[in-house]
């Protein structure tokens, strides 16, 4: 799998999600999961089951660039494949509960954002 992850210069002095170029996140399509230092790839990681609406193509080529921006920042992965890190979450919770909560927060934030 051909990752798209590069290093991002400035990623300390961004402030905004949408400042990022597609390139740091590791479902770039989708613009989730910003690699831009060891603790976001260690995020990235830890959150990889929680992903929803992406396909398993979608998955490996995430787990591609999270494990070259590991190499990158110094991050031990053990992981092989992302089937390692899983497709289904860890937390018990079924695809329904997480995209409820998913448009819940959606709505929280686009609320917030008119206030």
């Amino acid at each position: 799998m051909q990752t798209t992850w590069k290093p991002h210069e400035k990623h300390g002095e961004l402030t905004g999600r949408s400042d990022l170029p597609d390139t740091v996140f590791a479902f770039p399509k989708e613009r989730k999961e910003p690699l831009t230092d060891a603790s976001h790839v260690r995020n990235a990681i830890a959150r990889f089951d929680q992903t929803v609406g992406v396909s398993d193509e979608d998955r490996e080529l995430a787990f591609a660039n999270i494990k070259k921006a590991a190499a990158h920042y110094g991050v031990d992965m053990t992981e092989k494949n992302w089937k390692e890190l899983g497709s289904h979450p860890s937390t018990g919770r079924t695809k329904e509960d997480r995209e409820a909560s998913a448009r819940k927060a959606a709505k929280t934030r686009e609320e917030h954002a008119h206030k």
